[in-house]
């Protein structure tokens, strides 16, 4: 990834920056831009690069802020329905404010069942995974996946990744949108085949989307603040990472400030 600390830090190197870096339009506070920096055109490149056009029905796993915004990208993309599935009972009310979701929360139902029952039983055109390599179930599978991690026998746990192809309706798209870092197990290569499948994947593409981004948050058509559910000082940092780590105190993004 070429060896660059991140930056989750007070102070952050950028390099590239005549490249890398845009102006922030005037008018858009400093929260809504800060999501334009990742989450935003994280989820708008799953979305985009999954084809969503007029008419589909996308399902979408994950309520975070990627997740958010993924579905938000489809929405504003033409789909006429898009489902969520999350598990946090605050990320999927979330989601139904303010992104206009439909939402499943797969510790209540059978997910491939329901998706099945609300697209009269086909599926979804394009699914989108936004979950990543920590995805959670409350399956046994999650349990071999769990355990096949921390004995380093594989690196990732692709519960989400099985379910979306699964759920995808013959010849629809599945767009992996969530962070794998190497191999996982029990991949289902031969849904993937017999159903006639197109499976994408990438990395957040910033120079493609961010300008434009920018510019619809500028002229009100994306509103990104209401992510930043809690915001704390930089000496705070270990709780808010905490909040977000087990997902309490309805946390879902937290913005960490620098003392001026």
């Amino acid at each position: 990834m070429g060896g660059l600390r991140g930056s989750h830090a007070e102070y952050v190197r950028v390099p590239f920056a005549d490249y890398g870096a845009f102006p922030v339009p005037e008018g858009v506070d400093d929260t809504s831009a800060l999501f334009v920096s990742d989450s935003v055109p994280t989820g708008w490149t799953g979305a985009d690069l999954a084809g969503v056009k007029p008419g589909d029905v996308v399902a979408v796993w994950g309520c975070g802020a990627v997740g958010q915004m993924a579905a938000t990208a489809a929405l504003q993309l033409g789909a006429e329905r898009v489902i969520s599935i999350d598990r946090i009972p605050e990320r999927l009310a979330m989601t139904e404010r303010y992104v206009g979701s439909e939402t499943i929360d797969y510790t209540r139902t059978d997910v491939a069942a329901e998706l099945r029952e609300r697209t009269g039983g086909g599926g979804p055109d394009v699914c989108v995974e936004a979950v990543g390599m920590e995805a959670h179930s409350d399956g046994p599978l999650h349990l071999y996946d769990q355990a096949k991690q921390q004995l380093r026998m594989q690196t990732d746990r692709p519960t989400a990744v099985r379910q979306a192809i699964h759920a995808c309706r013959k010849a629809g798209t599945v767009f992996i949108l969530g962070v794998f870092a190497g191999a996982v197990d029990k991949f289902p290569l031969g849904a993937v085949i017999n159903k006639g499948l197109t499976v994408r994947g990438a990395q957040m593409h910033g120079q493609r989307y961010i300008p434009m981004l920018l510019e619809k948050v500028a002229a009100g058509q994306l509103k990104t603040s209401h992510l930043a559910t809690h915001t704390v000082s930089l000496d705070q940092a270990p709780r808010a990472y905490d909040l977000f780590k087990h997902k309490t105190d309805g946390c879902v993004r937290a913005v960490i400030r620098p003392e001026p």
